[in-house]
């Protein structure tokens, strides 16, 4: 790939962690891959293979023990951050004393924005989330759905370059679910942003994606990689990736009824 269209460049990536005995737990281990401007990457695989702490290092939360991450080229500490990423977790992390409105300009807010093009923002969000009636309301008066679409909005106020998505909609009910995925399709279409997004459904990943990354179960390295655009309904493609977690899930089930 050229460095052209390369966004990330991952090259024998790894991540150790120090327990409280003293031990070392590796999370990940020489990890290589690479992702393009402009596409949307499911990072998949089994809970715990590390898919957290690789976007973690993607987004510059933590920094990687080994090897190197790479930005349009440059060592990724070297990227100055400020409106690089957008991060969304599956907890929302809004700010129950502030109104919908507030919670939206709060991206702009530390941007520097003045008050009056906050407000713009906020209300091509609201509107753009069919939240046009909520903006006044506390966090505390919305359901779980609404809340995941204030913090969508939240998240691309803040103008970032890359979405990184951590399982935002896990929690959901499957017609909430959808319905976000949904809005979140037509904001990669429209705005052609890249996004990291961390999954282990096969079939959410498959819905979403350009590009599929599945990690191997702990210490994650990348199993496979998938190219889907196209492809979303393809059963074939489907089984095949759900066989190949099935074969990682056993594993690690056999790995941990070994100690």
């Amino acid at each position: 790939m050229s460095p052209e269209t390369s966004l990330f460049q991952l090259k024998d990536v790894s991540k150790t962690f120090a327990s409280a005995d003293g031990t070392q737990l590796t999370a990940l281990e020489r990890i290589s891959c690479e992702i393009r401007d402009g596409e949307f990457v499911c990072l998949l695989g089994p809970s715990g293979c590390g898919k957290s702490t690789l976007l973690n290092i993607l987004v510059g939360l933590e920094r990687e023990s080994s090897g190197e991450v790479l930005i349009k080229g440059k060592p990724a500490h070297e990227v100055p951050m400020n409106g690089w990423a957008g991060y969304m977790t599956q907890q929302d992390a809004l700010m129950s004393w502030r109104t919908v409105y507030e919670n939206i300009e709060i991206g702009p807010e530390l941007r520097g924005v003045d008050k009056a093009e906050r407000r713009r923002i906020a209300d091509r969000y609201l509107k753009r989330f069919k939240l046009e009636d909520f903006g006044s309301k506390y966090i505390s008066e919305l359901s779980g759905g609404m809340r995941k679409r204030v913090s969508l909005a939240r998240t691309l106020a803040y103008a970032p370059k890359v979405l990184f998505l951590d399982e935002p909609f896990g929690a959901l009910d499957i017609q909430t679910r959808e319905f976000l995925q949904d809005d979140l399709m037509r904001i990669w279409e429209d705005t052609h942003k890249t996004v990291v997004f961390v999954t282990h459904d096969v079939m959410e990943a498959l819905r979403l994606s350009t590009r599929i990354i599945m990690l191997s179960r702990r210490p994650g390295n990348v199993k496979a990689v998938y190219e889907t655009v196209g492809r979303h309904e393809d059963l074939g493609l489907f089984a095949e990736i759900k066989a190949l977690l099935k074969e990682e899930l056993t594993e690690l089930d056999e790995a941990d009824r070994s100690h």
